[in-house]
């Protein structure tokens, strides 16, 4: 499996909630969608995704959602709203959540890095 065809899907998130978009994109970038997919092998395609500002949230989630860093050591747990980096950064709830839905193996990072928000 040397010559992997990767397509390129661009993706509209205006209107789009985050976890049906995150979905379809951690599907793409898996390769699921093909039927050669076997989960041990990284046959994913490319996505990218515009209109990220534009993104639809449900419920009181952008007052509710806490996002947490714990850094290991007594008194290191850190919490912020999901409100707040949804200001500084939209792009960065929507790669939080595709990571997430990846599976936590060594292709993780891979897949990752053909996820493009712009």
């Amino acid at each position: 499996m040397k010559n992997i065809e990767r397509k390129l899907h661009q993706i509209d998130a205006a209107d789009q909630t985050v976890g049906r978009l995150a979905t379809k994109i951690a599907n793409l970038l898996r390769g699921k969608h093909k039927p050669e997919f076997v989960p041990h092998l990284d046959l994913g395609d490319i996505v990218s995704v515009k209109n990220i500002s534009q993104l639809k949230f449900t419920g009181k989630k952008l007052d509710q959602k806490q996002y947490h860093h714990f850094s290991g050591y007594l008194g290191g747990l850190k919490s912020k709203k999901m409100s707040d980096i949804f200001a500084k950064n939209p792009g960065d709830i929507l790669y939080r959540a595709v990571r997430e839905m990846l599976p936590p193996t060594k292709l993780r990072v891979a897949q990752l890095k053909r996820l493009i928000i712009k």
